[in-house]
């Protein structure tokens, strides 16, 4: 059953957090393009679309934290220093995402559509400042749960 749920664990991570780095990733220079041409449809149908990927997968990136307790309780590892440490940086990048980049990405995409409003030459700048922590802290998180310091359980 361990390895059931620990597969579940990484393949909810790669299918759902994967698509969420690169789309948000993808989302400041999107909008850059539509700073040098604020009439172009094309830039603003991927800016859409870009939100749309960050925002459906990171609602299905809920799996991960959920096969990752679940896993952790059957290794028996809850009260682990790294697992703890990951389990704080999760939530950090969870919050990053749900309070920072999303918002920030509704708001921009607000005011390219309406026609003399367009967001601000900053905004590109600090989405991708954000979406970089974002990022840097799933980093972290992987790299935790592969090298797993002090873990003796040998999975």
């Amino acid at each position: 059953m361990t390895k059931l749920l620990l597969s579940l664990h990484v393949l909810a991570s790669v299918l759902a957090i994967g698509p969420v780095t690169v789309a948000a990733s993808m989302f400041p220079r999107a909008l850059r393009l539509t700073h040098t041409d604020p009439g172009d449809r094309e830039a603003l149908t991927n800016l859409r679309m870009l939100h749309r990927i960050c925002r459906v997968y990171a609602a299905i990136g809920i799996a991960v934290p959920v096969f990752g307790f679940a896993t952790a309780g059957s290794l028996g590892v809850l009260g682990s220093g790294w697992l703890i440490t990951s389990i704080l940086l999760t939530a950090a990048a969870a919050a990053t995402l749900v309070l920072l980049i999303l918002p920030a990405q509704d708001r921009v995409l607000a005011a390219v559509q309406t026609p003399g409003s367009g967001p601000g030459p900053r905004s590109a700048g600090r989405l991708a400042m954000h979406t970089g922590v974002f990022n840097l802290l799933w980093a972290t998180v992987t790299i935790l749960m592969i090298i797993r310091p002090g873990s003796t359980t040998g999975v």
